[in-house]
């Protein structure tokens, strides 16, 4: 059975996973509000990537404002490792209170199909609460390269084929898988070479020891505006405002975008009036205008949405990135 079925053979789940959302959002009477008593103690925000790293830096921000509108702190957790899935497997099993939640992202849709025999999925075992960012992808060559535009890359890249070694931040994950994207859309050859984060691709590529790479407008933007990489391409559906002059791969090659994300979500069986709760409070922190700037700093965009909302994102996501896995044959065991 193929990744893509093994994902399509979870339909019950993600209907569940709809019905339980449509279901946060209507308005519960019961002798108990789990929505006014709740937290009752500390509440662990537990992040899928390293200290530091921008979507730890988002948990921080955020996890700030949930402390001070709960009236509870919110500790930061970090659990880092296999594309995500440790992070999901410690949230999954943990009581579905509302005080253990997880630092979701793209990571866990790209891991339901990645990794075969994963014991815990994101639509299977979470519920989903609010949406915290998106960003869009750059891709990006040292300035010394040959190709200084996205056509000259992709007529030196179909000249020699094969030759083109596009770094990643690791296997698996959206920096791998957009240039995989990219590399069927466009129809050449590439060779990926992985690297363990962001700074070490980075790295790599301003020591000219790879040719090429795509990582998120946030961790690129600063060493793109001093003119230690060249941006050739972005992959959101328009030109981004901070560089007007990059342009859209989907310019060249229409529909294509890639969109990296991270949101919250919380252990599967979740009492909606805290679900409810959650989602009001984080989007009310997204709107408070020193977190607007410090996200605007970051040079990423806010993702504000209802739990509906985004729920039917995940899905779509999962979705998405299974194509993509099955049609570049990559299986992590």
């Amino acid at each position: 059975m193929t990744k893509s079925r093994n994902l399509l053979s979870r339909v019950p789940s993600r209907r569940k996973f709809l019905q339980l959302t449509a279901a946060a959002a209507v308005p519960l009477v019961s002798v108990r509000s789990w929505g006014q008593t709740y937290p009752t103690r500390p509440i662990t925000l537990v992040a899928f990537t390293p200290p530091g790293a921008i979507p730890d830096v988002m948990a921080r921000l955020i996890g700030d404002g949930l402390s001070r509108r709960l009236g509870q702190p919110v500790i930061i957790e970090n659990r880092p490792g296999a594309g995500g899935t440790i992070a999901l497997q410690t949230v999954a099993r943990a009581p579905a209170d509302g005080h253990t939640l997880l630092v979701s992202s793209s990571a866990h849709t790209i891991a339901a199909s990645l990794y075969p025999n994963v014991p815990v999925t994101i639509t299977r075992d979470t519920a989903p609460v609010a949406t915290i960012d998106r960003d869009a992808f750059l891709l990006v060559v040292n300035p010394s390269f040959s190709a200084k535009s996205l056509a000259d890359f992709l007529a030196y890249a179909k000249a020699n084929p094969g030759k083109v070694n596009l770094a990643s931040n690791g296997t698996g994950n959206l920096t791998h898988l957009a240039g995989e994207l990219f590399r069927t859309t466009a129809g050449i050859q590439t060779q990926h070479i992985p690297y363990r984060g962001s700074p070490a691709a980075i790295s790599a590529l301003m020591g000219n020891d790879v040719q090429a790479l795509f990582d998120t407008v946030g961790a690129l933007l600063p060493v793109v505006q001093s003119g230690k990489l060249k941006a050739l391409a972005v992959t959101s559906a328009q030109r981004r405002p901070a560089l007007p002059d990059v342009p859209a791969i989907s310019e060249t090659f229409p529909g294509f975008e890639v969109i990296g994300w991270v949101g919250i979500s919380a252990p599967a069986g979740t009492p909606a009036e805290i679900l409810q709760r959650l989602n009001k409070e984080t989007n009310a922190t997204l709107a408070d205008p020193t977190v607007k700037a410090r996200f605007a700093d970051l040079g990423t965009d806010q993702f504000v949405s209802t739990q509906a909302e985004f729920a039917k994102f995940i899905i779509e996501d999962a979705d998405k990135w299974a194509k993509v896995v099955k049609s570049a044959g990559l299986k992590v065991e």
